[in-house]
């Protein structure tokens, strides 16, 4: 084999999941392929989430000899802390009419979150270039927000562009300036994304009570 194709189905494994046994976990975080007798799945661990989605289904009733397989989601950084977008809405009215944005990171061994504001390259009323920050070698992203000044919260072509790499969640705040900001939030796995049909109440109010600070 290739030492470069070595070295990719290393870091980027296919297992086949046991038919009579029970699949082990991950021993370290990163990404890998489950082949099941109900389809091809994603496996993504990370310090905060693990996370498995089926890519896709057999086109023919071939017998696959192997177990199955079934989405999962764990959440093991627990609830963010709603002030955090409080905070973030502060932010994002103090830079209104144009964009900014801020990184929620999780602490894998104090458990603590916080808010780490982007450095801005360049941003406008529709537009936001930033650098990444870098994180201690315990911080992970957990969600990657940014605003969107007067216009409502949504996910562009561009957004999902940025994100097909990352595994985080997206957290867009819109309508920065109103009593009430829309938001918008997806769960972001390698290129999957799935929205977040109810943003939790706590952080609508959080944001509002900033407004009325």
């Amino acid at each position: 084999m290739h030492p470069a194709d070595n070295a990719l189905q290393q870091s980027f494994p296919s297992v086949m999941v046991p038919r009579f046994g029970q699949l082990d976990a991950m021993v370290k975080h990163g990404e890998r392929l489950l082949i099941a007798s109900n389809g091809v799945f994603l496996e993504i661990a990370r310090p905060w989430l693990r996370v498995v989605r089926q890519l896709g289904v057999f086109s023919h009733p071939t017998a696959i000899p192997y177990g199955e397989a079934a989405e999962a989601t764990q959440l093991h950084c627990g609830r963010v802390p709603s002030e955090l977008i409080g905070e973030f809405a502060t932010m994002a009215r103090a830079a209104y009419p144009k964009e900014t944005g801020a990184w929620i990171v999780w602490n894998a061994v104090t458990g603590i979150f916080r808010l780490i504001p982007l450095g801005i390259i360049e941003h406008s009323a529709g537009h936001l270039k930033y650098e990444r920050p870098a994180l201690a070698d315990d911080d992970v992203l957990v969600v990657d927000c940014h605003s969107h000044g007067s216009h409502p919260a949504f996910f562009s072509p561009t957004d999902d562009a940025d994100d097909c790499h990352d595994v985080k969640f997206a957290f867009v705040l819109g309508n920065c300036a109103a009593y009430t900001p829309s938001m918008a939030l997806r769960l972001c796995a390698k290129g999957i994304f799935e929205t977040v049909e109810r943003v939790p109440g706590d952080w609508y109010a959080a944001a509002r009570e900033e407004v009325l600070a």
